[in-house]
């Protein structure tokens, strides 16, 4: 499809005069648009979408998908996560 895709993209989060460099990884990145946050896990937790919150934050994107993997349907799991800008 001609997608443009960064796979683990770091984020460097400037604070002040300085760039914290805390090692978060965005797993993929569409189209300078779409944040993607892969699993594989038994259950998403609570933490899984807060991942992906502050990853939209920190970057000003809007949109983000969770996807868990671990399924015997994977619709069921893909969870659409929009950033309150």
């Amino acid at each position: 499809m001609n997608l443009k895709v960064d796979r683990q993209l770091e984020i460097k989060i400037p604070y002040k005069e300085t760039i914290l460099d805390v090692g978060f990884k965005i797993d993929l990145l569409v189209e300078d648009k779409v944040i993607i946050e892969l699993k594989s896990v038994e259950d998403l937790a609570p933490i899984h979408y807060k991942k992906v919150t502050n990853y939209l934050k920190l970057t000003n994107k809007k949109l983000g998908l969770l996807i868990n993997f671990n399924t015997t349907n994977i619709l069921d799991d893909i969870k659409r996560i929009v950033n309150k800008i």
